[in-house]
């Protein structure tokens, strides 16, 4: 009950709330048909410092004539949706059937598996969504070769690629003089930079809960506290083993990664470090809200209590003399007297000032400081 009562939106985070898994039994090299995937669209672009061809490709077997060109080719596959023409991408690249098990059978854990003459780099990338809260999560896979590199992507219309398309097409920097594995760099590294932003988001969302937290702790603020937290362990868990697979391109001699590619890689793995650290910062964060939001309540519930006290302390002298001279006793003093009553409501009206003075001199009247009033105090 609890956990459908702070699940965030599928739309959000698809790839890790979902049932998957391997059914057992199953055949491997199996493909598992979604229907409800995005139809399969194939783009190429071919370049070389002097010229870039991108055009898009209808039939699969159209890309064989680029692959084994001195230019470098970039076949980008979006949604799996077409069964069919993952096959025969997949017979047009030569991949293992494993291969294209684990980069069409998504969620699939980042990793680096190397096939000889193939080098696989499995991924996530995240982006911020136009939504006020949540991510878009969705695999990414690399097949890099000499001369190529296949990108495989679950939807055909959120990437952050287009800044490396760009570079390609006005020929910026030195991706159009340098190789594939330098292509292969390139967007792995929009694709840790893509989680700044991100995590941009959840600072700034962190800082606006820490306020309510303390100023107007509701239920609303502990499912906020719940949904940050479950969505902040899954970056933490793209993030994680990306960072792993970076090391392992530096560190393995792979053939396909030449040496200078592999000094950009450094930079590419700080980034995935700094992102790591961000996350588990922010998680600490989102786990001692838990603890504010408990001692906010109790603070709350500490100030009400204390309020009541303070009226109980006032009129229980009040109800002793009133109840007192309500008692149907025919002698009793003041009774007879003209000014009788007014001396009561006197008496009655000094205690309660008295004891409002008395409240006020021993603190027990000032509030406990928000964090508004702690924030103003800190600006002078």
């Amino acid at each position: 009950m609890l956990e459908k009562l702070f699940r965030p939106s599928p739309k959000l985070i698809e790839p890790y709330e979902e049932d998957f898994y391997h059914h057992p039994g199953t055949i491997p090299g199996t493909l598992n048909e979604d229907r409800d995937a995005p139809p399969t669209r194939v783009s190429l672009i071919d370049y070389n410092q002097n010229k870039v061809i991108p055009r898009r490709v209808q039939i699969p077997e159209d890309c064989a004539i680029y692959l084994d060109t001195e230019s470098v080719s970039w076949v980008d596959v979006q949604g799996l949706g077409n069964t069919n023409i993952l096959q025969r991408i997949g017979k047009v690249f030569e991949l293992h059937p494993l291969v294209l098990e684990d980069v069409v059978n998504v969620p699939e854990r980042p990793k680096i598996e190397d096939y000889e003459d193939q080098l696989v780099i499995i991924s996530r990338m995240v982006m911020p969504t136009e939504a006020a809260d949540g991510f878009h999560s969705e695999q990414v896979s690399f097949v890099l070769g000499k001369n190529y590199l296949l990108t495989v992507q679950e939807e055909p219309t959120l990437d952050c690629f287009d800044p490396v398309r760009l570079r390609i097409r006005n020929n910026k920097g030195i991706i159009r003089k340098q190789g594939a594995d330098y292509l292969a760099y390139a967007l792995l590294d929009a694709i840790i930079d893509g989680f700044f932003p991100v995590l941009e988001d959840y600072g700034e969302r962190i800082e606006d809960l820490e306020e309510e937290v303390i100023v107007n702790p509701t239920r609303k603020t502990l499912q906020k506290i719940y949904r940050i937290r479950r969505e902040l362990l899954q970056l933490r868990r793209a993030i994680w083993p990306q960072r792993s697979a970076i090391n392992a391109l530096i560190r393995d001699s792979n053939e396909l990664i030449g040496e200078e590619v592999r000094i950009y890689l450094r930079d590419c793995y700080d980034h995935a470090v700094q992102v790591m650290d961000m996350v588990e910062t922010y998680r600490e964060l989102a786990s001692g809200l838990m603890d504010v939001y408990l001692s906010a309540v109790s603070n709350r519930m500490n100030e009400i209590m204390k309020l009541l006290t303070v009226f109980s302390w006032i009129f229980l002298p009040l109800t002793f003399i009133a109840g007192l001279y309500g008692m149907n006793f025919e002698y009793m003093p003041g009774l007879k007297t003209p000014w009788g009553f007014w001396l009561c409501v006197a008496a009655m009206v000094a205690i309660a000032v008295g004891l409002l003075v008395f409240f006020r001199r021993s603190g027990w009247l000032e509030s406990t400081p928000t964090l508004k009033d702690v924030r103003g105090e800190r600006k002078f």
